[in-house]
């Protein structure tokens, strides 16, 4: 994978071809050793760090003029600083542990035209003075410098979080392992939603089929050869998600007693099976090792003017907390038969998402991802009023 990326894009080649030290690290393009003279009037050497656009195989066009630093304030050759370029002064983490010093901001008035125009624009004027002191200091050292092209979560970079600044935060979930137990509709959704952060690992546990039923409750729209063919679940479901998601680990099988203790290898599980006694050993399990996880569930019934209403849960348990479970009757512990024999099953693909999403942004803010108020570990969403209640605040 070595340079890969930067052999597809012209404007990337071109700098490397030049003898500037490019690499690419995660989604991220820095230019290192790029010689500078700061206000002691001494020749320094930083790195110009941008976030990275992609489009198809190749480096896109720059979204926006602003480039990051790794150094002191750039000066002119009498120390007095380059004001053109200041921009921000704030050390901080753009990802993948890139730590910056500061931001420079120098507009063309139409813009930069690729990453070559962007990089050395900037590499010209802040190695200028630099230059005007010593005409042998120069940025292209022609040297090989080794390239972090991708994550090591997913098999193309992640320039969403670079593009909207967040990889910092994004780093809070990096080396995870996740096990999702059941793929059926709220678990399938689940699995889509994981598939996209940096987690390392994402265990997918169930031993159906994929169903023509399960197309009308699960994320994206199979083909009729694929549901002819009558593939396992987690066969369908790892041919899509590991096209993105390096981490994907297959167990053609349900859980049970047999194989509870495969879950020691995970930090925290996702529950979207609805057979009350197995559940019930996975959640002794998890509370007996500390394994932190979350249970999901809906109950959906037709009303009398023929219109379905109903809630959607989550709920959660921090390390082996789980006195709220048992003790308030959260969740039902009733085999899958004994429920239809009142009611029909029903899930509807929006609410299954909706689910998944309300069981995604509770784990992000287990993680500190976002922000948790009220560290609720229960809550219920309804459908027919569009409220949410939140209950069993953790201390």
């Amino acid at each position: 994978m070595l340079h890969k990326l930067t052999d597809h894009s012209p404007d990337l080649k071109k700098l490397r071809d030049e003898g500037y030290e490019v690499f690419i690290k995660g989604a991220h393009v820095l230019v290192s050793h790029i010689p500078y003279v700061n206000s002691r009037r001494e020749i320094c050497y930083g790195t110009l760090v941008t976030d990275l656009t992609v489009a198809g195989d190749k480096a896109g066009v720059p979204r926006n003029h602003v480039i990051f630093f790794i150094g002191e304030q750039p000066c002119h050759k009498n120390g007095a600083v380059i004001t053109a370029l200041v921009h921000g002064q704030n050390k901080t983490t753009v990802g993948e542990g890139i730590e910056i010093d500061r931001s420079f901001s120098n507009k063309p008035p139409n813009g930069y035209t690729d990453y070559y125009h962007k990089f050395k624009t900037y590499i010209d004027i802040i190695s200028g003075p630099a230059q005007s002191i010593d005409s042998s200091v120069k940025a292209q050292t022609f040297r090989l410098v080794e390239s972090n092209e991708y994550d090591p979560a997913f098999n193309y970079p992640d320039t969403n979080s670079s593009r909207a600044q967040i990889s910092e935060v994004s780093e809070k979930l990096r080396g995870h392992k996740i096990a999702i137990i059941g793929l059926g509709g709220t678990g399938s959704y689940l699995l889509d939603f994981i598939s996209k952060t940096p987690v390392s690992e994402i265990h997918i546990y169930d031993g159906d089929d994929f169903l023509l039923h399960n197309a009308f409750r699960s994320p994206g729209a199979p083909e009729a050869e694929v549901l002819k063919a009558i593939k396992s679940k987690v066969g369908y479901f790892l041919d899509i998600y590991s096209r993105m998601h390096k981490g994907i680990k297959a167990h053609y099988e349900y859980i049970s007693e047999s194989n509870l203790e495969e879950l020691a290898r995970v930090d925290f599980v996702f529950i979207c099976i609805d057979n009350g006694s197995i559940k019930r050993q996975v959640i002794n399990y998890l509370n007996k090792t500390g394994i932190g996880f979350i249970d999901v569930g809906m109950g959906i019934e037709i009303s009398d003017n023929n219109s379905l209403f109903g809630i959607v849960r989550v709920t959660s348990s921090l390390k082996g907390e789980t006195d709220h479970i048992f003790s308030k009757g959260r969740i039902s512990f009733a085999e899958a038969d004994q429920v239809d024999l009142y009611g029909r099953n029903i899930q509807i693909a929006e609410l299954n998402a909706l689910n998944a999403a309300l069981a995604i942004i509770k784990w992000k803010k287990m993680t500190g991802f976002f922000f948790d108020a009220d560290k609720e570990l229960h809550s219920l969403y309804s459908i027919d009023d569009n409220s949410i209640i939140n209950d069993d605040i953790s201390s």
